[in-house]
């Protein structure tokens, strides 16, 4: 087995190992927590863990594993990657790594490429319409499988980026919930990378050597809204530190009276003042008084 496929391989540098020891442990103990948080994994589960072949997807593989040995639960996990045939797809690379992972594999080898290319314009973005027909793809393979859960790897920043281009261009306040039932009810999805930082994800990735296949077909669409969105937010880590994460903050303390939806809140209903702060609640912005007009 060679070192860079075993999961847990380390570099010869003394420095990198460290780091990546730092890192593993960051990463593990964030995903333990949002597993937990959400009952995203419950004893004799069978976990499909869709693999694209990207940093995010190898790092919750790992993850995965090194928490189904440890985790007070048993678990099963089968590892699936959906070669869509995009040209230039390098098909032997996940089934070359994957050969010395224990964990059960398969491909599914199906031409959306040329659906997404026929009937999407050129220039257009291809994401929506493709990530449609891999969700079909998936969901019937997990059903055929008898998988209990979809793990897939999304990660904070992928959330925080749905977020703002729901608001902006959806007029909706919506992003990715870290565990969500499909609407036929068949499918349980879980993003087991929820809490973590890309960045962290990407200088693991580098760390342990994965073999990361590019995606062609949608990734490398510069002009897309959601690179936009994700240059944003980097621009904004960058020079206002905590503002992520209390974006992040912001998903969990949501208060549905101070929205102004409806189907929320029962404005017509609520007691007078109860749209508002309790008075003399303390808040970020100091204690609230009543104030009549």
């Amino acid at each position: 087995m060679s070192d860079r496929t075993h999961p847990e391989s380390r570099p010869a540098d003394p420095e990198a190992r460290d780091r990546l020891n730092r890192l593993q442990k960051r990463l593990q103990r964030e995903t333990g927590n949002a597993i937990t948080d959400f009952n995203m994994i419950e004893d004799g589960d069978r976990i499909l863990v869709c693999l694209s072949g990207g940093k995010d997807s190898y790092t919750m593989l790992d993850m995965l594993r090194i928490l189904q040995r440890r985790a007070p639960v048993r678990f099963e996990l089968i590892a699936v990657n959906l070669d869509q045939k995009q040209p230039g797809f390098p098909e032997h690379v996940l089934p070359q790594y994957m050969e010395s992972q224990e964990v059960e594999f398969h491909v599914l080898e199906k031409d959306t490429y040329s659906i997404v290319k026929d009937r999407v314009p050129e220039g257009k973005t291809t994401c929506g319409l493709c990530s449609r027909l891999r969700r079909g793809i998936l969901y019937n393979f997990a059903e055929e499988k008898g998988a209990t859960k979809i793990a897939l790897g999304h990660h904070r920043d992928d959330i925080l980026e749905t977020l703002l281009l729901n608001m902006f261009h959806g007029g909706t306040l919506k992003a990715m919930p870290p565990k969500l039932f499909s609407d036929d009810g068949r499918n349980t999805v879980i993003r087991p990378l929820a809490y973590c930082r890309e960045a962290d994800i990407a200088a693991y990735a580098e760390l342990r050597d994965f073999p990361i296949i590019p995606c062609n077909l949608c990734g490398s669409q510069e002009n897309l809204q959601r690179q936009m969105v994700k240059e944003l937010l980097q621009d904004w880590d960058k020079r206002y530190p905590g503002r992520i994460e209390n974006m992040f903050r912001a998903l969990r303390n949501v208060v549905p009276s101070h929205l102004a939806d409806p189907r929320l809140y029962d404005f017509d209903g609520a007691p007078s003042g109860g749209n508002a702060a309790a008075a003399g609640e303390e808040t970020p912005y100091g204690r609230v008084e009543v104030v009549n007009l």
